[in-house]
């Protein structure tokens, strides 16, 4: 199994609750992270966070009604700080790309609303998709909702009957003949549609 190196925030955006905030900084504090809470000139925060490596991420905050909006850029190598940072995003629901790096091809997740919908393995020589997420299960609910195929049997069964009423008003072994080919072609019809 591949060896990840690093792991790249690009663009990353998400918001979070006082409440989840204090909970980040608690469990960053569990995590034996060091915390920095700057106050910036434009009147928001930025936390810092830094592990015992030396490694350190800035999450640059920007408070409005009640919610912290940040936007992140950043790399990091140590898995402690990764893991944490990838709960803290998937947590808020975050939105952008995230790339893993690997040696020699990057992989390259695309968030929206905290879950992934593609992914992407890139080399220097080419882009491949891994996977992209279909709303199968709305996708279904849709095509079950369609009701075309009972519309079509019912008139199919309305068709049926109509012949065979008139298969017992029928005189001649013609006209019999004609209506059973007609009963055999919707029979084998409304079989068809009702599989």
């Amino acid at each position: 199994m591949a060896q990840r190196l690093a792991t790249e925030y690009v663009k990353a955006t998400f918001q979070m609750t006082e409440l989840q905030l204090n909970q980040f900084m608690h469990s960053a504090e569990c995590c034996h992270m060091h915390i920095i809470v700057k106050v910036l000139d434009s009147g928001g925060q930025e936390i810092v966070l830094e592990d015992e490596s030396g490694e350190e991420v800035h999450f640059p905050l920007e408070s409005k009604n009640g919610l912290y909006f940040c936007e992140l850029s950043c790399r990091l190598v140590n898995p402690r700080m990764t893991n944490l940072v990838r709960k803290l995003f998937v947590a808020c629901k975050g939105e952008g790309i995230v790339n893993r790096i690997y040696q020699g091809f990057t992989m390259m997740y695309y968030y929206e609303n905290g879950s992934v919908r593609m992914i992407s393995e890139v080399t220097p020589s080419r882009s491949k998709l891994v996977y992209e997420y279909k709303h199968t299960a709305g996708e279904l609910q849709r095509v079950y909702q369609l009701d075309d195929v009972e519309q079509e049997i019912s008139l199919l069964y309305q068709d049926i009957n109509y012949w065979l009423d008139e298969r017992n008003k029928a005189e001649t072994s013609e006209q019999i003949a004609r209506i059973d080919d007609k009963l055999r072609q919707g029979a084998a019809k409304w079989f068809a549609l009702e599989a």
